[in-house]
This record gives C-alpha cells, structure tokens and sequence, in this order.
C-alpha cells in the first residue's frame, strides 16, 4: 500500500482569497475535498460564474472536487446603517420594521414577526451574540430594548433568538433562486441552514426532486429547533453540519461540546456523514499558526470521527488559506493513526447486504496493509462502508456516474473512482486492481477485499472476496 491514507475529509469556504484560477488550482492540488459557496454573501452570477471556474481548474490539475452550495435559509438580520452604531450598557435601543420608529436609537430588521415572536424579558442577541439586548416592552411594528452587553454594531448583523421559535419559511425566495442556479450549474451538495424540523429538508428535497437534481442535502444544525427534533432531521436529511457558529450562541456554551458529541454519536448510529464546521481555525484569519486550543479542537473532531471539518471565514478573506488547509491535514495526518477504536459497532445495520459490508470491513482490518474495492452506482455501498469507520482501511469506490462519483468525496475514508463498467464483472474488477496499481494506491501483491455482483446461472449474488492485485 501507498502508506498513511487520509480518512477525515477537508472543506474550504470561497471567497476573496481563494476564488481566482491560481487559488482554486492550489487548493485543489493541495488535496481539498469540497468547496463550500456561502450563498449569505453570494449571488447567482458569482455561483455561475465560480462553479465554471472549479470545473475548468480541476480538469486542469486532474483532480476532481465535489461543490456545496451553503443556502441562507430563514436569518434575520438588522439593516444597513450608515456608520456603526456604539451601544453602551444601559441604553435603550429599538428593532423596528416596516419603517416604524418612535424615534429613539435603533436599526430596521428584515423580519416583520420579530415582535410578535420575543416576549417582554427575553433576550435578544446582536453580531454573532455579541451584543445582548433585554426586551422591555414591544408593539404590532417595534421591539424595545435595553442594552445589557454593549458593543459596536454595524450594518447587516445578524440577529439570534435563542429558544425562540421563528415563524419563517425554511426557504426564502432568495434560497429558491439561489438553488435553481446550483442545480443549472451542477452543483454536488446542498447545505440548507438554520433547519429546525425534518419538514424543513423535506421542503428542498421536493424543490431538488422538480427541478430535476440529484443532490445530496446536508443538514445544518443551528438552534435549539434543530436539536430537539435531531432524530427526525437526521432520518431525513443525506449528511449533518454541527454549524457551530450560531448553535455555540442558542446553547450554554459550556455545553457545546456535548452537542457536538452527541450529533456526532447520532449521526454514526445512523450512518450519516457529519461535518464540524466554524471557528476550527479561526486565529488563523490574520496569523499563520493556530492557537492550541484549536489545535485541540480539531483533534476532537478527529476522534469523535466527524467525516469532514470544515474552514469558514479562514479561506473567504483569511490571509492564509493555504497554510490553513496544510495545518487541517497535518493535525489528521497526526491524530487520526492513534484512534484505537477497531469500528463503529453503534451503526443501525438492516438489509443483509449492509451487514456484509461488516464483515467485509473487518477482514480488511484484520488483513493489515488492506483496503476495500466496492462498485457502487447509487453510492450507498460506499456511504455505508464510510460509517462503520474501519481505521487504517481506505475505501476504494469504483463508479460509473459522475454525480455518484463527486457525491463520495464527502463521506469518511473513500476514494472515489469514475470508470466505466463492463458487462462482464470479472473485467471490471480486474479493470479497477489494475487502475488502483498504475496509479499506485496499492502495489503488486496486495491483498484487497472486493465487494461485488457475481452473475450464477444467470442471477445476479452478491459477494464479498479476497483478490490480490497481480
């Protein structure tokens, strides 16, 4: 075998630092799996646009990258103000809408229920939660407040509820524009925010299913909406964000850890893909090393065994994307060979053919220096394997459809393939061992285990096997 194989994937966010031909060539031969588009700060123009740009880069350097389109979902945000407004502790300030105001100190917001959804002596929180407002009374138009946490706020900050429910649309008419453009441009995942119910994902899934899209939908779990009905979301949804941006501000932060554990948890039992995303490096927005503590951080992840972390704001206007994107795989390359865990014996196994891909999983690792070969034209064979978190065994995933084949640069430990299949499984097999050896995944004489149809008197059995590449 080629030696360490990277399980945990790497996601980057796009924008000003990273967006031109040069940057997206670097990343992508830096080893980058997925390329996330922030449709909060993006448009349609710039989708199409940078979309093209990926593809035509990633042919270039012959390497493939999967793209997610991250939709804004259901903010609520203050308006734009000419210079920032300073708060001081104390001091009353008003969220007015429709252009209502009593004429004291205040900004617009862009949602019209505010008042009907806060209650008089709840919280209100400015900025990522800077900023903590109190309700003091309100009306039909206005919220008024007094300052409890001062600060500095500028124009289009966003504003959290926390334990409040919204009564907003999971898609607002910017989303379905937005979405509609991912799918004309093909885009590979769609991550849908502030998703408080199954309903939620079932809402895009219907406005993919018209629109023609195979994408896959990942969930992001932002507020506490989203995490009293967790199970049901993630029955639904095809992966899940631990987006902890806002759900560090709707929870006690000194919880935020057990949330994320037990997202995670649930995610392995379920076998669903789990991303951990925001603030994983966030110092490293102006400094070329990271702190020790997200140090830590990221290693957590490593070994609660999330498929994927994620960088933000560190490659959208970070001075040191790339040094970003070295630091992730120098911790994973560091962390992930000292898990001593042998699999996920949580995941939730029903048909007989999942239940194979165990065993198919054990006998790779107890191989040693192994790997598993699997042909997979929807994908679930290798998303499967993925989830049983077999350590040290790269997951080889041999496809004939290139949706399937970018849709598998997400899950944990694979290594998509596209190649096309013949007829005669005994050629498509022998095809694929000897792709894996020019290409030098694997050397001469190693053994692989293979998960494949054999054709028996003219039925089709599914099978595990033992080949050894020649």
């Amino acid at each position: 075998m080629r030696g360490y194989y990277r399980h945990t994937k790497i996601i980057a966010t796009l924008g000003p630092a990273t967006e031109s031909r040069e940057s997206l060539s670097r990343l992508i031969l830096s080893g980058l799996d997925v390329m996330r588009l922030n449709m909060a700060h993006g448009s349609g123009d710039w989708v199409t646009s940078l979309v093209r740009r990926i593809r035509e880069t990633s042919i270039e350097a012959q390497r493939q990258v999967a793209v997610m389109m991250d939709v804004k979902g259901p903010e609520i945000r203050t308006g734009a103000v000419p210079e920032p407004i300073n708060l001081e502790a104390g001091e009353p300030f008003e969220l007015y809408t429709a252009g209502a105001r009593r004429g004291g100190r205040g900004v617009d917001v862009n949602y019209a229920g505010l008042p009907h959804d806060v209650h008089v002596g709840g919280t209100i929180l400015l900025d990522s939660g800077l900023i903590r407002l109190e309700v003091l009374e309100k009306d039909d138009s206005s919220v008024y407040c007094r300052v409890i946490v001062p600060g500095k706020i500028g124009s289009r900050r966003h504003i959290n509820l926390p334990g409040v429910h919204v009564n907003l649309p999971s898609l607002t008419e910017k989303d379905e524009c937005d979405v509609r453009v991912g799918v004309e441009v093909g885009c590979d995942f769609f991550a849908l925010s502030f998703v408080r119910r199954a309903d939620d994902i079932l809402v895009l899934r219907a406005l993919l299913d018209r629109l023609g899209s195979r994408a896959l939908i990942i969930a992001k779990i932002e507020d506490q909406g989203g995490l009293s009905h967790l199970d049901d979301i993630v029955d639904v949804a095809d992966a899940v964000m631990v987006a902890r941006g806002d759900l560090g501000i709707e929870v006690d932060y000194h919880t935020l850890p057990l949330v994320q554990t037990r997202i995670v948890d649930l995610c392995l039992h379920r076998g669903k893909p789990v991303i951990i995303a925001t603030h994983l490096l966030e110092s490293m927005i102006s400094a070329p090393m990271p702190t020790r503590a997200e140090i830590s951080d990221v290693s957590t992840a490593v070994r609660e065994r999330a498929d994927a972390v994620m960088l933000s704001g560190e490659t959208t206007t970070g001075m040191y994307p790339f040094e970003c994107v070295d630091v992730m795989k120098n911790i994973v390359r560091t962390i992930e060979p000292t898990e001593v865990r042998r699999m996920n014996d949580t995941i939730e196994l029903g048909a007989p053919k999942s239940k194979m891909l165990r065993s198919a999983a054990a006998l790779a690792q107890e191989l040693g220096d192994s790997g598993i070969v699997v042909f997979t034209r929807s994908g679930f064979l290798a998303y499967t394997l993925a989830a049983l978190r077999t350590v040290g065994v790269p997951i080889y995933a041999f496809t004939d459809d290139e949706v399937v084949f970018r849709q598998l640069l997400l899950p944990w430990g694979v290594e998509p393939f596209l190649m096309p299949f013949s007829d005669d499984p005994e050629k498509t097999i022998l095809d694929a061992l000897a792709y894996l050896k020019l290409r030098e995944w694997c050397d001469r004489g190693t053994w692989l285990v293979v998960i494949t149809n054999v054709l028996a008197h003219e039925k089709v059995i599914d099978s595990l096997q033992l080949r050894q590449v020649e």
